[in-house]
């Protein structure tokens, strides 16, 4: 018998609140009749499992038990406290209290000893209150009015259906469904320039996977960065991308759309970037360089 099959039973039966004998040999690989089995230990152990025949019968768990602390590792226990504690900076409010009432659960000291800020520079109230907003509207299915602006610095208003928030690539994203398009959409949180939570609720729907044909949106793009910019080299790509050159510089190898975001990206870096590939690249970032110097010149 499995100690390990036995927990994850439980916690399966914790998550769905039933399943059958069928499901569950499914699930961990074994017979039905050794699932009832274990369902017998974890009867024995104390675990107020039981079944129940008939047609939309299956195996239960009492509504009301919880699983008792002794149950967790003091380093999984340490590890459920670290991350409500690195939840509670993003803006949610309820997590100081739950960390206070499960360190006391668990008779762990949780000391401060890691902090976690997605906020920027100068923006964590503006930040926090936009990430609190925005996932009350999540969780209660209420739409939003935004003012947005996007990559071409147009700036819309609309009404938007919130379904998920999403942190990738050091950046916050709000998955939604866009009345105004009447398609899904994605919005970079540090775009959207107002915002106001409406009484309207809605039901969610998924928001569909990313097929991978939109991987062929992207192009690969070679770019050699000085020496002088090893501190953003390092902060903004993987290692994997960066090959180091005798004299210090750096050549990155990347895949990325090409749009005016990149342009914009790669203008931060000034005369430290030099595109090797595409060659039409080169040719758009010379170009943009040519207007801001004819803006610009004295």
């Amino acid at each position: 018998m499995s100690d390990s099959r036995l927990f994850k039973i439980l916690y399966y039966l914790l998550d769905k609140g039933h399943a059958t004998a069928p499901e569950l040999a499914d699930k961990f690989e074994v017979s039905p009749r050794t699932i009832y089995r274990d369902i017998e230990s974890l009867s024995s152990a104390g675990i107020p499992v039981y079944t129940e025949p008939g047609r939309n019968g299956g195996i239960y768990l009492l509504h009301d038990f919880t699983l008792d602390r002794t149950i967790l590792s003091e380093n999984e226990r340490q590890e459920i406290l670290t991350a409500i504690q690195s939840l509670s900076v993003t803006g949610y409010t309820s997590g100081q209290e739950i960390l206070i009432k499960l360190s006391a659960l668990f008779n762990v000291n949780m000391e401060n000893w890691l902090e976690v800020d997605f906020s920027r520079w100068g923006k964590s109230t503006c930040d926090n209150s936009k990430f609190e907003i925005l996932k009350t509207a999540v969780i209660q299915h209420r739409e939003i009015k935004i003012v947005y602006e996007n990559t071409s610095s147009e700036r819309s208003e609309r009404i938007i259906q919130p379904l998920k928030l999403s942190y990738k690539s050091k950046e916050w994203y709000l998955k939604a469904f866009c009345l105004k398009k009447q398609d899904f959409r994605m919005f970079k949180l540090n775009r959207i320039l107002g915002l106001e939570l409406l009484d309207r609720t809605f039901i969610p729907r998924p928001y569909p996977e990313p097929k991978d044909n939109l991987q062929q949106t992207s192009s690969p793009i070679v770019l050699l960065f000085s020496k002088k910019t090893a501190y953003r080299v390092y902060d903004e790509f993987d290692e994997a991308q960066i090959e180091h050159q005798k004299n210090g510089d750096f050549i990155v190898s990347i895949e990325s759309s090409i749009d005016t975001w990149l342009i914009g990206y790669l203008l931060s870096f000034g005369t430290q970037v030099e595109i090797l590939k595409p060659k039409y690249l080169r040719e758009i970032l010379a170009a943009q360089a040519q207007e801001i110097y004819k803006k610009n010149k004295p």
